[in-house]
C-alpha cells in the first residue's frame, strides 16, 4: 500500500508540476481548455488516490474491519456516534473514503482526524487541490496573457 502511495503522489505531483510550468513558459501552446481538462484530471487523480489510501488505512484495512479485528481507527465517522440508530455491525466502506476525500478536496475538510498521519495526508490533499484549483484552473481561465513576474 506505501509503495502505491508513493508512486500514485510521484506521478500526480509531476504531472501538476508540468501543467505549472507549462502554464508559466509565456511561449506554451497550451491552449485554456487543455489547462483546464488536465486539472479537473489531476484533482480527481488525488481525490480518488487519497480516497484508496485512506481505506486502506483506515482501521487496519478493508480485511481487518472485515474480520472485526479492532485497531485505532485514523478518522471517526458520524455515523458511530449514532447509537441506537445506527445499523447493526456498520462499518465503514470504500463511499465513506471517497466522500471523506472528496470533502478535504472540496471543502478543505469537514472532520478532525484524530491521528497525526491522517490529518498530515489531509493536509497533502488540501494543498494538492488548492494549488490544482487556484493556479492551473485560475490560469486556464485567464489565458488571455501570462504574468511574467519570475
Amino acid at each position: 500500500m506505501l509503495l502505491f502511495f508513493f508512486i500514485s503522489a510521484f506521478v500526480l505531483l509531476d504531472s501538476l508540476g508540468f501543467l505549472l510550468l507549462a502554464m508559466l513558459r509565456p511561449k506554451a501552446h497550451v491552449s485554456g481548455i487543455q489547462l483546464l481538462e488536465s486539472s479537473i484530471a489531476a484533482w480527481t487523480g488525488n481525490v480518488l488516490i487519497c480516497s484508496l489510501v485512506y481505506w486502506r488505512m483506515d482501521r487496519g484495512g478493508p480485511e481487518s474491519r472485515c474480520n472485526d479485528v479492532s485497531t485505532k481507527p485514523d478518522w471517526l465517522f458520524p455515523h458511530e456516534s449514532a447509537g441506537e440508530h445506527l445499523p447493526p455491525n456498520w462499518r465503514p466502506t470504500y463511499v465513506n473514503y471517497l466522500f471523506l476525500a472528496f470533502c478535504t478536496a472540496t471543502a478543505f475538510s469537514p472532520t478532525l482526524p484524530p491521528t497525526s498521519r491522517a490529518k498530515l495526508l489531509m493536509m497533502a490533499e488540501s494543498t494538492i487541490s488548492l494549488v490544482t484549483i487556484i493556479a492551473i484552473a485560475a490560469r486556464a481561465i485567464n489565458t488571455e496573457r501570462v504574468i511574467n513576474w519570475f
